[in-house]
């Protein structure tokens, strides 16, 4: 008998290790789905790489400084639009439908970008386009916190990032086959069509793939709890955690949903620090630095900014692969934070991360100093070349591995339930805004001159650190429901600054 007995809690516990599995691919499945429109963005925001120097060439904008910088960043107004209604239609309409439309509109942006006949529709399309983007980057973020179990909700929150740095990659990748193939992207490719317009064409395909993809995901439960549809969300509950914990994870849902209710005003994102909560300025500050240190010059400029310090050396795309090997390393780099940030925790990996980038944006504004003229155009003399070629690729490993995934989790976590609509739409409104604010300023900045430039973002990574160190709470092994005590710990020691913390009046 006690054979049996032994043989039955093998096969037993056998079982549910089985089932857990089976429960861990789909909500790994769901959460890749949902996060491919982080993909979009990363697509998006660098295809424009390949095709920047076409587009100056094409509409007359080399002596025009600004207007082809606004032309490279006007998607971003769109997404900064996009970003802050995404939050408020998705409490209205559902998670799922908001990504269908983010998908819709980022198709015909694409269609439309590519058959541009001036830069005025081109930058229409662009923003268009970022509406789209704008929806799915606050979108799937929220999604995957509420569909996600809290012991693994870092790990799959930052599946957001790495989606983008895989389509930062999937975007200059094709750049550099279509504009190799053509000679260069102002040459004609395919039907006498220009390598750059095929550039946007080929940004049809994740938009569709996202679209195809979101229209077979669940819907939200928290969404589901929301509206009344207890039943229809126990079901998605039990798709993604064990039967045991469903009845328990539901209650705590809609136990949250009651207290939102009965303290509807304290729903309002308005508080005392300058018009709103403190933990609202958290949100907003955690997505301006994420931005402010430069990452995205690198990803929206770097072929013109190599090509311009000597790496290309007469082959159309050898500055182009390098913006690739870059983007490689993008990606790969965000594996560590997907690997840690449970373990180690948001706080920690941020103060890296921010220590990092201090240090190889200063070796960049340090080569960049030593810039000579040669033949009209700026050169890194000796070894500065590789020396800064060194430091953006560590810059882009301390960001990526760090800031690039953890934001985006943050922003997922730590807003309670009750504002979580409302104050994530602020804050990546707030991002896409100081995205367009630094991408639109880099071209006469850098015209000014590059160390300062350079200069000026190892500052604001410099700011990061302290900003981390003293107002950013950790969130790891939290669930979304206790997100009212959030407290800024410091090495063990309770810090002062938890009771502005506070989100609750």
């Amino acid at each position: 008998m006690a054979g049996s007995t032994n043989n039955t809690s093998t096969t037993s516990a056998q079982s549910e290790k089985d089932l857990q599995k089976r429960l861990n691919r789909k909500v790994l499945a769901l959460s890749i789905a949902a996060a491919l429109g982080g993909f979009l963005f990363g697509f998006d925001s660098s295809v424009i790489n390949g095709a920047v120097d076409a587009i100056k060439t094409d509409f007359g904008l080399d002596t025009l400084p600004f207007l082809s910088g606004f032309a490279v960043a006007s998607a971003l107004l769109g997404c900064a639009i996009g970003a802050y209604f995404a939050g408020r239609i998705a409490d209205r309409i559902g998670r799922v439908p908001v990504m269908l439309i983010g998908a819709a509109l980022f198709l015909l942006s694409s269609i439309g970008s590519a058959f541009a006949f001036s830069v005025t529709d081109l930058i229409l399309w662009r923003v268009l386009g970022g509406l789209g983007i704008g929806i799915a980057s606050v979108i799937a973020p929220a999604y995957i916190a509420e569909i996600a179990p809290k012991a693994v909700r870092g790990s799959l929150g930052s599946l957001q990032q790495l989606a983008i740095t895989l389509g930062i990659f999937a975007a200059l990748l094709s750049d550099a086959i279509l504009a190799n193939s053509a000679g260069d992207a102002n040459s004609p490719l395919w039907f006498g069509v220009d390598a750059w317009r095929w550039m946007f064409v080929v940004c049809a395909v994740p938009a569709i793939v996202y679209g195809l993809l979101a229209w077979r995901l669940p819907e939200s439960p928290r969404y589901l709890a929301g509206k009344g549809r207890h039943e229809d969300a126990k079901d998605v509950l039990a798709s993604v955690m064990p039967k045991a914990q469903v009845d328990d994870a539901l209650a705590e849902i809609e136990q949250s949903l009651k207290e939102d209710k009965e303290n509807a005003r304290t729903a309002s994102l308005r508080g005392k620090l300058f018009g709103l909560l403190p933990v609202v300025w958290v949100g907003i500050l955690l997505s301006m630095f994420q931005q402010l240190v430069g990452i995205n010059v690198i990803f929206y400029y770097s072929t013109s900014l190599w090509s311009s310090v000597g790496f290309d050396t007469g082959n159309a795309g050898t500055s182009l692969t390098i913006s690739v090997v870059t983007a490689v390393v993008n990606v790969l780099v965000t594996f560590v934070a997907i690997f840690t940030v449970d373990k180690t925790g948001r706080r920690p990996l941020l103060l890296i991360g921010s220590i990092g980038m201090v240090i190889s944006l200063a070796v960049m504004a340090l080569s960049f100093a030593q810039s000579v003229q040669v033949d009209g155009n700026p050169s890194l003399p000796g070894a500065w070349g590789p020396i800064a070629l060194v430091a953006a690729n560590l810059f882009v490993v301390s960001f990526g591995a760090t800031w690039g995934p953890l934001v985006w989790v943050l922003l997922g976590e730590i807003f309670p339930n009750r504002i979580r609509g409302k104050a994530l739409g602020i804050a990546a409104a707030a991002q896409w805004l100081t995205n367009f604010a630094v991408t639109e300023t880099f071209p006469a900045l850098s015209a000014f001159s590059l160390p300062f430039t350079y200069g000026m973002y190892a500052f604001f990574a410099l700011l990061s650190f302290i900003f981390v160190f003293f107002a950013v709470p950790e969130t790891k092994g939290r669930s979304l429901e206790s997100m009212d005590d959030l407290k800024v710990d410091r090495g063990g020691r309770a810090a002062k600054a938890a009771a502005a913390l506070k989100t609750s009046a």
